[in-house]
């Protein structure tokens, strides 16, 4: 069997887990300073290569309709006009929507797909984790598009103005696992309730998700007769 052919057969066997690859190497590159011409590029190509993969993992579900596609077609068009030089505040707000809707449709539809059936697999792990990741980012995405609308939305003690996206997508990292860490704090009403949504939303997948991890993998303990009384 060939690289590609291994390759291939990998990502088809657990496309959620390189998912949370590709989300989790652009987080280690937040350690590289924003205004490097050469780190945006690479950013915008690990942006669209996680929209690439999104589509993937959407196809690879029960949701996969021209609605999601739309989404990450969206995304990838105004991400290029951006990298184009077109940075108007209509086009950065539409490509965080678009993003935005890409991560939420994805996050869905990793969703159902782990509660379509009774089996615990090795993808459906790591699908919590992209899960997680992936409405992390589209409430970080929101969290721009807020502060782009509604000036000084979010309050920090050494900057005023608009915050970085590392900036917000810590807040929203904070936010969902209920830790608190983080020193932005929502000013606007709008970046509030935002707020308000996204630890309503950390709370119940910690609620719903992991039990329902915690049930099947209870289930595939079980003996073989009672496994099959129970389904």
């Amino acid at each position: 069997m060939s690289i590609a052919q291994d390759f291939k057969q990998h990502f088809r066997l657990l496309p959620s887990a390189w998912l949370l690859v590709v989300q989790l190497f652009i987080l280690i590159l937040s350690f590289f300073t924003y205004d490097h011409g050469a780190y945006r590029v690479l950013t915008w190509i690990l942006g669209v290569l996680a929209l690439l993969l999104i589509g993937r993992v959407i196809r690879e579900t029960s949701v996969f309709t021209l609605t999601g596609l739309f989404f990450v077609l969206g995304a990838l068009f105004f991400s290029v006009l951006i990298l184009l030089g077109f940075n108007q505040v209509s086009i950065q707000i539409l490509t965080h929507g678009f993003e935005a809707c890409a991560y939420f449709y994805a996050a869905y539809g990793l969703l159902r797909y782990m509660f379509a059936d009774r089996y615990l697999t090795k993808d459906e792990l790591f699908a919590a984790g992209a899960v997680f990741t992936l409405i992390a980012w589209g409430f970080a995405f929101l969290y721009n598009i807020c502060q782009l609308l509604v000036p000084m939305s979010f309050s920090k003690p050494d900057h005023q103005g608009l915050q970085s996206w590392l900036d917000l997508l810590f807040l929203s990292f904070s936010l969902q696992s209920a830790t608190g860490l983080s020193d932005i704090f929502p000013i606007s009403p709008a970046a509030r309730v935002i707020s308000i949504l996204q630890m309503f939303m950390g709370v119940m997948f910690l609620a719903v998700v992991v039990s329902r991890l915690v049930a099947l993998q209870y289930i595939s303990h079980l003996p073989e007769k009672n496994h099959h009384d129970d389904t």
